[in-house]
């Protein structure tokens, strides 16, 4: 059996809904916000093209290897695909080897999009592991 050491990396990526602590993931991706350019050329002026910013987009948060002792977040995406739209905040909270908090991201009215359950082997000796997709209305920083 791992050590805690061993079983988590140097960071971790605490997940809390409404306040309430619901996982640990190892592997955070698609921290990602991006804006449109829209280009306007002016009449009689060649030497260049106005570049206005457009539409901001946010991408979907990707949580991996993830442990947890409920089975909330897999509920909360069955309601999701049976059709009922439960956006909720979420906050993740990124925390070094010695348990200091190091960032916090908010993301306002998120939900689950795709949720992967645990892969078990019977010659596996690595933990439960789920990915948990997530997407939202915009983020800030806590």
């Amino acid at each position: 059996m791992p050590t805690t050491e061993e079983a988590y990396p140097s960071y971790r990526f605490y997940v809390e809904i409404a306040s309430v602590p619901q996982a640990v993931f190892t592997e955070v991706s698609g921290l990602q916000v991006e804006t449109d350019v829209t280009e306007l050329e002016e009449g009689g002026n060649n030497d260049f093209v106005h570049r206005l910013p457009g539409r901001t987009k946010v991408s979907n948060i990707t949580l991996k290897r993830g442990m947890t002792s409920s089975n909330e977040l897999l509920q909360w995406y069955l309601k999701i695909a049976r059709g009922t739209i439960d956006r909720r905040n979420v906050t993740i909270i990124m925390y070094d080897s010695a348990g200091k908090e190091l960032f916090r991201w908010n993301f306002i009215e998120a939900y689950p999009v795709k949720w992967v359950g645990p892969q078990f082997t019977a010659d596996s000796t690595s933990a439960a592991v789920e990915t948990l997709e997530l997407t939202h209305n915009g983020m800030t920083l806590g």
